[in-house]
C-alpha cells in the first residue's frame, strides 16, 4: 500500500474555506510534482477534497497572536494534511 499526501492551506481554519496554497506529494510514483507547478489549485476548498475521496488526517492546531504580534509573518496557519491511500 502506498500514499499520497495533499496539504491545503485554506482562508479560515473551516474546511469549506477557499484554498489559498497547496503542495502535493506521491508516494506512488505515478506522479512527480513540484511546487509551482500548476496555477489552479487542486480543489477549491478542503471539502471538494473529501469528496474526491481524499481522508483528513491532521488540521492544524488554532493558536491566537499573542498581544502586538497580529500583524507578524509566520507559517499559514490554516493547514489541512490529506491522505489516500493506494
Amino acid at each position: 500500500m502506498k500514499q499520497e499526501v495533499l496539504v491545503l492551506y485554506l482562508a479560515t481554519s473551516a474546511l469549506d474555506a477557499p484554498v489559498v496554497g497547496w503542495s502535493r506529494y506521491d508516494g506512488t510514483g505515478r506522479t512527480d510534482p513540484t511546487a509551482g507547478d500548476g496555477d489552479e489549485p487542486p480543489y477549491t476548498t478542503g471539502v471538494d477534497a473529501l469528496r474526491d475521496g481524499w481522508r483528513l488526517f491532521q488540521a492544524s492546531q488554532l493558536i491566537p497572536p499573542y498581544p502586538g504580534h497580529e500583524y507578524d509573518t509566520s507559517f499559514l496557519k490554516h493547514e489541512f494534511f490529506f491522505e489516500k491511500l493506494s
